[in-house]
């Protein structure tokens, strides 16, 4: 286990779990908070021998987003919000998406505003049956960011993101389950055994492939299908290159169980 000021990291095999540590201000960022979890993820992403990452949160809460105490301003002064996403959020949510490895995140209590955001970012959402996902922004006369306007239409449709955005009204895991907002609500107490299975599973799987997948992805939102079939093609072409693919291939012929390097 390393622990920083404001995260907690575990080494595990063949993955690691990243674990927001301000429980007493349910999670919320400061400062000092981005620059250890980008610094986390960092360290995440040279390891060699870290094929999937768990993000989740420290006591009641996965993340309250913005810790507003740590946003005072004098009289008369006018903050400028945008440098705050284009030095902390914006970077973290790209990082996060950029990952070469499925990123799952298990969502314990509230994930509000960019917390919800940050969360909807990674490649697999577990959430707490207690769990609740607030976009919180409108309570402030704000607008949702850490990529929630981008997400929420294409998760759950406009009408429920408009919707959810304009009201600001929570949402439960079974609700965004069946929304298909998160992947899966699951009991309490059974929420990091079903995300450390998740991790543990891919591990043992083909990275370079998955990482592929995730490119693929990313992108069908905004390619028409003749750009997507040529993406198709072209990342097929890295994707048998790999050992992964000769490996898979060999082990079903073997009638075994491939082994994964990972490796690309």
């Amino acid at each position: 286990m390393v622990e920083t000021d404001f995260i907690l990291t575990e080494r595990r095999e063949g993955y690691r779990v990243i674990t927001l540590n301000r429980p007493d201000r349910l999670n919320s960022f400061n400062e000092a908070m981005h620059a250890e979890l980008m610094s986390a993820l960092l360290e995440a992403e040279a390891d060699g021998s870290c094929r999937a990452l768990v993000l989740t949160g420290a006591g009641r809460g996965f993340c309250a987003g913005q810790d507003l105490s740590d946003r005072v301003f004098n009289p008369g002064q006018v903050p400028d919000l945008s440098s705050t996403l284009e030095r902390l959020y914006n970077p973290l949510v790209r990082k996060l998406r950029a990952l070469q490895m499925p990123v799952i995140c298990a969502v314990n209590g509230v994930a509000a505003g960019a917390g919800a955001n940050i969360a909807l970012a990674c490649d697999i959402v577990l959430a707490a049956r207690s769990a609740k996902f607030i976009q919180a922004f409108a309570k402030l006369g704000l607008v949702p960011d850490s990529g929630g306007t981008w997400f929420l239409p294409r998760l759950i449709g406009p009408a429920r993101a408009r919707a959810l955005t304009l009201l600001a009204e929570p949402v439960t895991a079974e609700q965004g389950e069946a929304w298909g907002m998160i992947w899966r609500a699951v009991d309490d107490a059974s929420l990091m055994d079903e995300a450390n299975r998740l991790a543990a599973h891919f591990a043992t799987q083909p990275t370079a492939g998955l990482a592929l997948i995730k490119q693929a992805l990313d992108v069908s939102e905004t390619n028409d299908l003749d750009q997507q079939l040529d993406l198709e093609r072209d990342l097929q072409g890295r994707a048998g290159r790999t050992p992964d693919y000769m490996e898979g291939v060999t082990a079903f012929f073997e009638k075994r169980p491939p082994k994964f390097t990972g490796k690309a």
